[in-house]
């Protein structure tokens, strides 16, 4: 097991608003992750720009909080399980398989990463790095009702190899990801991650995913189509068709600390659809 430690655990919470340690109450945990959501955006800037992502836990506190970047499952989840465990909470790291916009029945790569919290016996599953529908709350393991959460419903369901989430969209409850309770290694993080990051079929490679929540919204960009999803009402969307502007939506309603624009550019001009 890792027993890496936050360097700064301080900083780490002052940007998700505390100045002192919380309790490691459910509470907490809400707070949490409806805050790390709000505060750290899903990105794939390195796996757009084909470089490679390491994951051990100074590069990722790194990129975070001295290059003013976001990061995928395999940065933010580890992040936020580092100070899960800081604070003092029983969780661990599990994984589980996308099926976000497959066809039902789909069985994917096992390329995600999530975490296991336990209070007192009642599990509860906590998400901060899965992009444009993240659960913005912890989630009831056993239950199989629906669950608020500050954005949309999600219900658990189960089946014989483990769990399904769903999440309510549109009136309808789509499949989000797979995922069981399997003890999960170091090494396991790093062979999932070495394929999103690297394999030429990796569905990140070269692609642009940016995702971010807010009071009752939810913003994203997939390639050069930025959203504005506010919770009950008609989705805003508009096509970006100029680099320096999709450049401009990273740096402003992301609030990213972009790349170097002359490298950014080349990679972000493949992304526009004229």
């Amino acid at each position: 097991m890792s027993h890496s430690q936050l360097s700064d655990t301080a900083r780490y919470l002052r940007r998700l608003g505390f100045d002192a340690p919380p309790a490691p109450t459910l509470d907490t945990l809400r707070q949490l992750q409806w805050r790390h959501t709000a505060e750290f955006p899903f990105e794939t800037l390195s796996t757009l720009l084909r470089q490679p992502v390491p994951i051990d836990l100074e590069s990722v506190e790194r990129k975070v909080f001295e290059q003013g970047r976001g990061g995928y499952c395999y940065e933010l989840n580890q992040l936020f399980l580092a100070l899960l465990q800081a604070l003092g909470f029983e969780a661990r790291g599990i994984t589980g398989r996308v099926v976000m916009n497959a066809p039902e029945g789909t069985w994917t790569a096992r390329t995600h990463r999530l975490s296991l919290v336990t209070f007192e016996g009642v599990r509860y599953i906590t998400d901060v790095g899965f992009g444009g529908m993240v659960p913005t709350a912890p989630l009831l393991l056993d239950s199989r009702e629906a669950q608020v959460t500050p954005h949309e419903p999600y219900r658990i369901e189960t089946h014989a190899d483990g769990y399904l989430l769903r999440a309510n969209v549109a009136d309808e409850w789509r499949p989000m990801y797979l995922f069981d309770l399997q003890r999960q290694e170091d090494i396991d993080y790093t062979l999932g991650n070495w394929y999103v990051c690297s394999h030429p079929e990796s569905p990140f490679m070269g692609r642009l995913m940016v995702a971010r929540t807010g009071d009752g919204l939810r913003k994203t960009l997939n390639g050069n189509s930025y959203a504005v999803h506010r919770i009950g009402q008609e989705s805003e969307r508009r096509s970006l068709t100029d680099a320096d502007e999709l450049i401009d939506v990273l740096e402003q309603e992301f609030d990213l600390r972009v790349p170097p624009r002359e490298l950014l550019r080349p990679a972000v001009v493949g992304l526009l659809q004229p």
